[in-house]
Parts: structure tokens; C-alpha cells; sequence
């Protein structure tokens, strides 16, 4: 909805600088590669550098793929246009494979409009990707795997599994830490999980959905790309009440000016744009109906690029007055009250400090087999939630006891320190170094005997996913 509301504000032919500042000043929460684009962005790197891995290492991540439906949706039958819209809007955040996936899912709702064979829809998206690229060979392979295998889609499953989840030459454009972990939201193993769940599904919607979804990874947003391809295929009128009854057309998208009336006005306004700008006409017809005079065309696929061998970066940094356009909203932080209250409970005489309002923060009776454990979150990278207090260190042997834990697909920086004086300790609390989601850390206080310190607990982000912080015991303890 932010790429759109650029498009309905500055045209079709947005600049990628102006797209930019839009998604700069963008206010909901983020992750991975879109956070690190976003980052980049607000600090003054422009696009398209703000999506190149020298400045993201996440450039290869699924994030354009999962937002690239509005592309294909104004572009009907016309996947150029699709494409161009991935060089303004995918590169403010991706690279390579990254980009490509939103090129991909674009180019199959571009070809939905005009087609139901659902191997049809996925060659003509294939064919916005440009060869020699893994993501080309991978979704290339899916189809292959498909006709050996037409009616076990577990076997083609496993074959994805063996060749791009497990092998690493196929993991080289991820970031190092979700390489380490089981969770893979590479574009183009999940792009193969869409393919899947289309081509078993043969056009059931309910097959479709689920056979994408139990593919797993990204498995949220899987199964809403090809349904999504899937409705636009079928047409408004086919899609089964049950999945728009409960639309609730009156309220405003958050962070949007959009209703979902108002959003469809506005793709149908962008999307005859679209087919003028390309070539097309809109004519009435002896009935007084419109009608789309749509050009075939040829889809012409971005350059080849990847993310392990990226090319040079364009030096690209926003002016003076492109920077004073950025001012992004407010930090949202989680209830200050509330967290105050939780620390005040969980650990008294603690205070805390920039705790972010993502996942859920505050204190729970029970979390990841634990009584009465504190979850934090960081607000950015530059920004990690801190938990602090000024303490007297007593004469003999001191030692501050830590439970901390993480989600059990995340992992987080763990960081201690003296004030500005002495870092403590920095580790990452994750799957590799912990047992059943939890670690004990002991940091020895003694060399402080007798001396005031300032200690500070910092749940940093580690480069992976989801990483709220879990703390089931912080103890200071002189023996």
C-alpha cells in the first residue's frame, strides 16, 4: 500500500528516489531485509544501494516477493510493466534473487488475468526471471520435479528441501545467521513453495493453500502469494464467499489512507494508467462497455545479478533536501507503564529503557517452558532494549546470575556492560549456544568490590529473526 500510494501521488513513472522517501517515512514494524532497506534509506543511503549487499545483508531475503502483488494487479497482462515496477520499488530493499521473486509473483498476476492453467501462469512468470540465475533454475526445477512426480507433491517437496534448503551453494546470497538456523526465507525456496502449492493444488483453492502452506518456511505469506495469483485467475465472481464475507470495508488500513474500497479504486485507477503507458487503448464497446485493448508482450527480465558476486554499488546518497523529505514517525515503543511495571515485578530495583513494540513484550506466567519470564525487544539495530541499574558492589565474591532464552525461531545480542567503561560480555542467545531454548550466564562482578557501577542488559538484534529477548532470572549474588 506505501508503493501504491507513491504511485497514486507522483505518477507511474515514480522515481525510485521518491519511492525511497516514501518507504522511509513508512511507520509499521519491519523485518529483515525491508528493515535493513528502510535503515539504510533514513540514514541517507539512497536506493538503489540501499537494497545492494554491501548495505543489506538480507538482500536475497523473500521481502519483494511477499509485496509484489500490487505490481502484477495493476499490471494486467502486461508483465514489462511488472518488471519495471520491481527496478523502482524491489531495489529499495533487495538484490539479485531478492528482486527477482517480486518480479516472478508479478509476472504470474500480470498472466492471471488472461489464464487458468496454473503451469501456464507459472512459465509466464518464469520468464520475467533471467536465466542463469538460481532463483530461474530453481523454480525451472520445480516444474521439472512436478512431471516426474504429478501426484506427490511430498517427493518434489523433499527434492527443494535437498538441493536449496541444505545445500549451501544455494544459501549463498543469505544473510550468515539465517544460514545458521532452520528457518529459510531465501526468495527463491519459498517461491518454490508458491510453485508447489499451485501446481498440486490444480486450481483448488483450498489445495493450493494448504499444500503451499505446509511447505513450510515463510509459510504465512507462501500460501497468500498463490492464492492471491489463484483468486486473480478465477475472477471476483469466482472466488468463494467465504474468504471476502467478513471484509470489513470501513476501516482504514493502519498506516494507510486506504479503505479496502478505496484501495481497489485506486489499483483500477493505476491499472488504466498502466495499460496506456504501455501501449494499450480503453474503448467502449457497441454495448457502452470498456474494454482493455491489452499489447502482448514479450517479457524483457532485469540484468543477471548476484548477490555472493554484486556488482559495483552506485554511490547513491540522498541531497540535503531529499533528507529534510524523511522524518519518519515516532519510535513505537511498548507501554513504558507497563514495562515499568513488569520489571518492577520481575526484577525490582531494575529499570528499562527502549523496549520496542513488536512480538509481545511485557511479563508472562509462562514462556518457552519457563514461570514468570520477561520478553523484551530491541527497536532497531542502533537501538537495542536495555535493562539497567546502579549497583554497589559488595566486598567478596559477586556474580550476576542470567536466564536468558529466545523465540524458537530467533536469536538475539546479548549484551553487558559497565556503564561506558568495560564491556562485559556479548554473546548471541540462539539455537547453536543454548539448551532447549535457554542459557545460563554467569559474569563475576568481584574486580568491582566495593565500587559503584552503572550495569546495563541489552537485547540487541543478532542478524536473525524475531528477536525478542527472554529473561527468567537476572540475579546479583555475593558469596
Amino acid at each position: 500500500m506505501t508503493f501504491l500510494r507513491t504511485l497514486e501521488l507522483y505518477g507511474i513513472d515514480a522515481s525510485i528516489r521518491q519511492a525511497g522517501i516514501d518507504f522511509a517515512n513508512s511507520g509499521y514494524a519491519l523485518f529483515e531485509a525491508n528493515r535493513n532497506g528502510r535503515e539504510n534509506l533514513r540514514k541517507g543511503i539512497a536506493p538503489p544501494d540501499s537494497g545492494h549487499p554491501k548495505f543489506n545483508d538480507h538482500a536475497d531475503d523473500i521481502d519483494y516477493q511477499i509485496e509484489a502483488d500490487y505490481a502484477g494487479l495493476i499490471s494486467p497482462g502486461l508483465p514489462n510493466s511488472g518488471i519495471q515496477l520491481g527496478e523502482v520499488f524491489g531495489r529499495l530493499m533487495n538484490y539479485g534473487d531478492g528482486l527477482y521473486g517480486g518480479q516472478f509473483v508479478a509476472g504470474m498476476y500480470a498472466e492471471a488475468f488472461f489464464e487458468k492453467d496454473v503451469e501456464k501462469i507459472v512459465r509466464a512468470g518464469l520468464a520475467c526471471v533471467p536465466e542463469g540465475s538460481q532463483f530461474h533454475e530453481c523454480i525451472t526445477d520445480v516444474l521439472k520435479w512436478h512431471k516426474e512426480n504429478p501426484d506427490d507433491w511430498q517427493a518434489t517437496w523433499q527434492l527443494i528441501d535437498d538441493k536449496y534448503h541444505k545445500n549451501p551453494e544455494y544459501r549463498r546470497g543469505s544473510c550468515e545467521s539465517s544460514s545458521r538456523v532452520g528457518f529459510n526465507i531465501d526468495a527463491k525456496i519459498n517461491a518454490a513453495y508458491i510453485v508447489v502449492g499451485m501446481l498440486y493444488g490444480a486450481g483448488d483453492v483450498d489445495k493450493t493453500i494448504i499444500i503451499s502452506m505446509r511447505c513450510g518456511h515463510d509459510s504465512d505469506c507462501n500460501p497468500s502469494s498463490a492464492a492471491g495469483v489463484l483468486f486473480t485467475s478465477l475472477g471476483w465472481s469466482a472466488v468463494p464467499e467465504r474468504f471476502y464475507s467478513a471484509l470489513d470495508k470501513e476501516t482504514k488500513f493502519s498506516h494507510t489512507p486506504y479503505t479496502y474500497p478505496k484501495l481497489a479504486e485506486v489499483c483500477s485507477k493505476l491499472a488504466r494508467k498502466v495499460v496506456i503507458n504501455q501501449g494499450g487503448r480503453i474503448e467502449k464497446d457497441e454495448d457502452g462497455r470498456e474494454v482493455f485493448l491489452i499489447p502482448v508482450q514479450k517479457p524483457k527480465p532485469s540484468s543477471l545479478e548476484q548477490c555472493w558476486e554484486a556488482g559495483p554499488i552506485a554511490n547513491s546518497r540522498f541531497t540535503e533536501a531529499e533528507m529534510e523529505k524523511i522524518i519518519p514517525p515516532p519510535v513505537e515503543l511498548a507501554d513504558p507503564k507497563m514495562m515499568a511495571e513488569a520489571i518492577a515485578t520481575f526484577a525490582p530495583g531494575w529499570g528499562i529503557a527502549d523496549c520496542g513494540n513488536q512480538m509481545s513484550a511485557g511479563l508472562h506466567e509462562e514462556l518457552g517452558g519457563k514461570k514468570n519470564v520477561l520478553e523484551t525487544h530491541p527497536i532497531s539495530k542502533a537501538r537495542p532494549c536495555v535493562l539497567y541499574k546502579h549497583v554497589d558492589v559488595p566486598q567478596g565474591k559477586t556474580i550476576l546470575h542470567l536466564t536468558v532464552g529466545h523465540h524458537e525461531s530467533g536469536d538475539w545480542n546479548l549484551i553487558v556492560v559497565n556503564g561506558k567503561i568495560k564491556t562485559l560480555l556479548v554473546t548471541n542467545v540462539g539455537s547453536e549456544n543454548s539448551k532447549d531454548g535457554w542459557m545460563n550466564v554467569d559474569i563475576d562482578l568481584s574486580e568491582y568490590a566495593g565500587t559503584p557501577i552503572d550495569l546495563a542488559l541489552m537485547n540487541g538484534i543478532g542478524g536473525g529473526f524475531f528477536e525478542a529477548g527472554y529473561w527468567a532470572r537476572i540475579e546479583i549474588k555475593t558469596y
